[in-house]
């Protein structure tokens, strides 16, 4: 069931409630006629036991059935005419929990040990007697407590069911949504992806053929047209298949880096910390981060020289790509969709990136991605 916002905490109800019906059941006990001595201290407390009981009727309903169950016995053992409100709230519980069959089979169970109880203890005619008994659970009592307990749990049924069918409905909803996205990129960004893949491998193909050589250039374009098509693939895939086969991670900027190094960036990449297994999102950030940096430095630094540092901590993963380009301290960073991107990227993790100059000059990009219970 919804909580609301200022919503008293369960426990804090619980010991109200088990606080309230002792004060009631001892208020009642006590005002009635009842024996005195020994006798009447021992029924207060088995009074107020009952009462009290009723903290764990949440956690442990069938425990306080029993012990309120034997607190009224006990009580009317004692000569208490009290109707055994508690153990009216402990079936109201039980059958709330799920209980019904044992509920209903304690409390015929207990009206007969009531009804003998009063027949061994208590002094007076046997209709005297029963009556006392029949006070301390009313039949009419004890039906409304099952009708109450079973009224809530059918209302929890239904809106736990109304909530996964509220979640069913967002997960197809989503998995829609991932397939037309899938649509969409597949048909507006595959055909112009083989078409430059293919001309660089043409314009490459025949520069060999003629014996010229072949621009770095042109190779890199070459290279990054095959890494598109395989990335534009892998996240079709991905869409396609729930995000079970998340197309970059970790394992992947080795290859990256040496991609880079290919088109004439000295690229350097250093690994410090206990490599250990990290979770998928943070394994796929981490790829794109250095993949947007390295692409911005080749871009628009002019930068000669490149290193990048992944660095496992203990409850983190720490990423920072620095370069040695045209970016000074007084320069801002150019906040475009790629430093965008990263950040939505890092704040969804609750991470932090920091972008900004370097004193030396160049530019750096850090980002620090939580591991410690991330999915």
């Amino acid at each position: 069931m919804d909580k609301g916002r200022f919503a008293v905490p369960a426990g804090i109800t619980a010991w109200a409630t088990a606080l309230g019906v002792a004060a009631l059941m001892l208020g009642t006990g006590l005002s009635a006629p009842h024996p005195s001595g020994g006798r009447e201290l021992l029924g207060s407390v088995l009074l107020v036991i009952g009462g009290l009981a009723l903290a764990a009727h949440r956690r442990a309903p069938l425990m306080v059935l029993a012990v309120t169950g034997v607190c009224a016995v006990g009580s009317l053992a004692a000569g208490f005419d009290a109707l055994a409100v508690s153990y009216l709230v402990a079936v109201y519980g039980a059958v709330r929990a799920g209980h019904r069959t044992i509920a209903l089979g304690v409390s015929v169970g207990l009206v007969a040990v009531l009804h003998l109880t009063a027949l061994v203890f208590l002094e007076g005619t046997v209709g005297e007697t029963m009556a006392r008994a029949r006070h301390t659970l009313e039949l009419a009592w004890l039906i409304a407590a099952f009708a109450a307990g079973e009224a809530v749990r059918q209302a929890e049924r239904r809106a736990d069911e109304a909530e996964r069918t509220r979640e069913e409905t967002a997960r197809r909803r989503a998995d829609e949504e991932r397939l037309r996205i899938a649509r969409e990129l597949h048909d507006s960004l595959t055909h112009q992806i083989s078409v430059v893949k293919v001309q660089s491998e043409v314009a490459v193909h025949v520069a060999r053929r003629r014996g010229e050589p072949v621009s770095e250039a042109l190779l890199a374009i070459q290279e990054a047209g095959r890494e598109a098509s395989r990335e534009l693939r892998a996240t079709l895939e991905a869409l396609r298949d729930d995000d079970t086969a998340p197309p970059h991670g970790l394992d992947h900027i080795p290859g990256l880096v040496e991609r880079f190094r290919g088109t004439g960036l000295e690229t350097t990449l250093t690994i410090t910390g206990r490599p250990h297994s990290v979770p998928a999102a943070v394994s796929r950030t981490a790829y794109r981060i250095v993949q947007e940096s390295l692409t911005n430095v080749t871009r628009h630094a002019a930068a000669t020289t490149t290193s990048v540092l992944i660095d496992y901590r203990q409850d983190a993963l720490a990423v920072r790509v620095d370069d040695n380009g045209k970016a000074a301290v007084q320069s801002p960073p150019a906040h475009g969709h790629g430093l965008r991107g990263m950040r939505e990227r890092v704040a969804a993790l609750g991470g932090r990136l920091r972008t900004e100059p370097r004193s030396s000059g160049g530019f750096t990009v850090q980002a620090e991605l939580p591991t410690n219970g991330a999915p």
